[in-house]
Order: C-alpha cells, then structure tokens, then sequence
C-alpha cells in the first residue's frame, strides 16, 4: 500500500481516492476530495441555512459525517453523493427544534383572552337552528310543506308540483311567502325556545 503514498494525491479521480480512503482508512484521501467540493458544500449549506457562519460549522460537520459514511455507502458519483450528504445535512439541521426561532407572543396581542368566544358562536349557530326549526313548524301547513321539500330535500318547484298536486305557481309562491315568514320569525324571535 505504500505505492498510493507516493502518488500526488490531487492527481487522482474522485473515484480513486475514495476507493483509497475506503483501502486504507487514511484520511488524506478524503481532505483531498473534500477540498475539491467544499465550494459546494457551503454553497448548498448557505442556500438552505441562509446564515454563513451556521453554513461554515457546517462545511466541518458534513466533513466529519463524510468519514463515516464514505466506509458504509458505495458511492459511484462522489460530486452529487456529497450534495445531497450536505442537502440532507441541512434539512435536518432546519427540522431540528434547538435550531428554530421562536417568538413569544404577549396576551396584549390576542383578540380576546377567553378561549371559550369560539364556542359561544357555536352555541349562537345551535340556537338559531333550533329557531329556525320552531319558526319551520309554525308555518302554515302547505308553507311548511313546501319549504321543507324545497330546502331540506332540495327538490326544484316541478318536483314538488308533482308530488303536492299543487301549480308550479302556487308552489313558487308557498315558497315565497314561506321564506318571508321564516324571516319575519326570525327577526322577531316570534318563536320562543322551550327551556
């Protein structure tokens, strides 16, 4: 093995001198390599991190990765195998919850610091079902009719002429009337909720 030693190192492919790293286990070879890329690997870490001195610790600790991985994982293309050791690098650098900025945000900037004004309108949005559906049934018996067909069943004015009997213009205009009761009934809580 003493003939690699006496080879210039930067005379050989990317191929050779891993090959010779993994051989020897000499880290030279790598430095060798690594040097070739480095341009790279903090441009890679400068386009994900965005901060150059995070992307310099990391041009060490990708090195430092390097090492290991190069004796477990055959690598055929060392220039795209090293982008995407530095593009992984630096994903999990981001996911890392120590590396996050977080902000603490003071209650003065809350809309309200009762958590519970989302359930009052839902409560508020139950309330006026349960009306509307007070209001439905005070109808008129042929309004009720109507309407339910026409908004709970979703049948067009043909259909419920057909299935009442009734004109289609009679139909609209149970349908019409209904809707304008409903809204009276609703604006004037004319129906009361049982307690």
């Amino acid at each position: 093995m003493n003939f690699l030693k006496n080879i210039s190192t930067g005379q050989l492919s990317d191929a050779e001198l891993v090959n010779a790293y993994k051989k020897t286990g000499e880290s030279v070879y790598i430095s060798t390599l690594y040097q070739r890329y480095m341009d790279l690997v903090f441009g890679v870490s400068l386009k994900y991190l965005k901060d150059t001195e995070k992307s310099k610790d990391a041009v060490m600790e990708i090195y430092q990765q390097l090492l290991h991985k190069l004796q477990l994982h055959e690598v055929n293309n060392f220039r795209g195998w090293l982008h995407v050791l530095a593009r992984n690098y630096c994903l999990m650098q981001l996911r890392n919850p120590r590396n996050r900025d977080t902000v603490a945000l003071d209650g003065n900037f809350m809309q309200s610091a009762e958590p519970a004004h989302l359930e009052n309108g839902a409560f508020e949005k139950e309330e006026n079902l349960v009306q509307l559906e007070g209001c439905i049934e005070a109808l008129p018996a042929v309004q009720k009719e109507t309407i339910k067909m026409f908004f709970l069943q979703q049948k067009c004015y043909k259909e419920i002429a057909e299935a009442t009997g009734h004109d289609w213009n009679k139909v609209r205009s149970y349908i019409q009337n209904g809707k304008r009761n409903l809204k009276l009934c609703m604006e004037q809580k004319m129906y009361t909720m049982p307690d």
